[in-house]
């Protein structure tokens, strides 16, 4: 049975008020505080007192977290299927503008599950991650559910573009928060088998939804859906706070001192809801704004890869392969560079993904100029391998950047940063397609931000040495004046003692 206590966003026990975070202390106390005393009051332990176990409990933890993008990113990857689906369910011939209005429903759903990133960062540190991801999972599932009761496209934008992207973004957060307090040393290794998990997904569903589409209809299928969600509520409750067994042997010692410990908790200052002095973390800051300009370009082959395949190889059977090989070659990706990522030192982790945004951005330009289909199932395979690598390894650089006590927060600003370029790319892409009647222009377009974004995250290796060396510095500094001054003082001390011994005695 877990116990009855909820864990703060930084995977460790809170009794009853949150940890401080963004330069919010904890009031001065009278007397010393015992470890077991400081965890109780600021609801988290100290860095010394907190190890990964390595395993454990955390392979559960990992299984769920592995399911959780599996049922979020799978169907979000899959969403060219839906698309299609869509168009042919809702559009007419005399809407001219159908592909535009239907690209809105998929990009509304992956925008919002980013936007929603720093809310959910922030219920995260208050209510822990295993309510806020069991919450999540079940408003996720109350929205796709709705959808499939909908009668035209406008409103899939509130039950499918919001409700649901809400109900996931809450789901997925939490799954990533917590891999960090269970596992250090195999982190990245952990990361890329966790998000591995939707590239199976994304490998099975396209092949699964066009069956369901073909024999249930659209409505139906999205019934069924709601499956993944459903089993997303249960896993939410495996995220055990990571020290809660240590809680519980512990728990006749703090006993004795409950009611101290009350009446100090009762004087703490309130936290600050967004700690925005992550920020100044200059090496976090240029990578918040790296990551989301490459990404204006990169959702637009999930939405309308199977659309363009529709048009330009209207002949060619199994059309879903395309989503298949993304999906194959992105779990190999995140597998194969989240275990490169742990022999990578620091944040030179990010130069994986300058590489990773180098190649989308020319397999998006290369899509158009494929005239044979097994060229494209090419572009998509190199495409995937490399979508794998900038996935896999985005949580093990936020911890690198700012530290495990501020880590829900940075993913959650990057996350919210990152659903503007995603919502808005793929409409884009949409509308472009319904003024110049093809796709060709729209996949040459989308391959420009990834490298923009590429060459701005070469920077942030740099930056932050520089800032490690500067606060090198200043300790020596600091170590330096604190030295000098004690030799002065002794000097003092000793030439004082000096001038009483030659005083004359009468």
């Amino acid at each position: 049975m877990v116990p009855a206590q909820e864990e703060s966003s930084s995977g460790l026990v809170m009794n009853s008020s949150p940890p401080p975070q963004g330069g919010v202390s904890s009031q001065p106390s009278e007397g010393p505080e015992t470890p077991a005393e400081k965890e109780e009051v600021t609801g988290s332990p100290s860095r010394a007192t907190h190890v990964p176990p390595e395993g454990g409990w955390g392979w559960v933890v990992m299984l769920a977290a592995m399911w959780c993008n599996g049922s979020v990113f799978g169907i979000q990857n899959a969403c060219g299927v839906l698309f299609v689906s869509m168009l042919e369910t809702f559009g007419s011939k005399e809407d001219t503008a159908m592909v535009f209005k239907t690209a809105w429903v998929s990009s509304l759903c992956m925008g919002m599950i980013f936007f929603c990133c720093p809310i959910v960062s922030v219920f995260t540190d208050i209510f822990g991650c295993r309510k806020t991801a069991v919450v999540g999972a079940a408003v996720g599932f109350i929205g796709l559910l709705s959808s499939s009761f909908v009668s035209s496209i406008e409103p899939l934008y509130l039950t499918y573009g919001i409700i649901f992207a809400c109900g996931c973004s809450f789901a997925y957060q939490p799954s990533l928060v917590i891999l960090g307090h269970y596992f250090k040393k195999r982190l990245g290794l952990v990361n890329g088998i966790v998000t591995a998990g939707s590239s199976v997904v994304t490998v099975l569903l396209p092949f699964i939804l066009r069956e369901l589409i073909d024999k249930l209809g659209l409505f139906n299928t999205l019934r069924v859906l709601c499956i993944f969600m459903f089993v997303l509520i249960l896993a939410g409750f495996t995220y055990k706070p990571v020290n809660s067994i240590a809680k519980d042997k512990d728990s006749g010692k703090k006993g004795e001192n409950k009611f101290f410990l009350i009446s100090r908790r009762k004087f703490s200052p309130p936290k600050k809801v967004f700690n925005f002095s992550i920020f100044k973390v200059t090496g976090y800051s240029v990578w918040a704004v790296g990551i989301p300009l490459a990404l204006f370009g990169y959702f637009v082959p999930y939405v309308h890869l199977m659309n363009h395949v529709k048009e330009r190889f209207a002949e060619q059977p199994k059309k879903e392969i395309v989503l298949m090989s993304i999906g194959i070659t992105s779990g190999v990706g995140r597998l194969l560079f989240g275990r490169i990522a742990d022999f990578v030192p620091g944040v030179k982790k990010v130069y994986l993904q300058v590489i990773s945004f180098l190649f989308i951005g020319l397999m998006s330009m290369m899509i158009p100029l494929c005239s044979v289909f097994w060229a494209l199932i090419a572009v998509c395979l190199i495409m995937g391998l490399f979508d794998g690598c900038f996935i896999s390894i985005m949580a093990p650089i936020a911890f690198e950047l700012v530290g495990p006590q501020d880590v829900s927060q940075a993913i959650g600003f990057l996350l919210g940063f990152m659903s503007i370029p995603m919502t808005v790319g793929p409409p884009i892409a949409g509308s472009l397609r319904d003024h110049l009647g093809s796709y060709d222009v729209a996949f040459y377009l989308a391959g420009i931000p990834p490298l923009l974004g590429g060459a701005v995250l070469c920077l942030v290796p740099w930056i932050h040495e520089k800032r490690k060396q500067k606060e090198m510095s200043l300790e020596g500094g600091e170590k330096l004046e604190k030295m000098l001054e004690n030799q002065t003082s002794l000097l003092s001390s000793s030439s004082g003692i000096i001038k009483k011994d030659s005083d004359p005695v009468f």
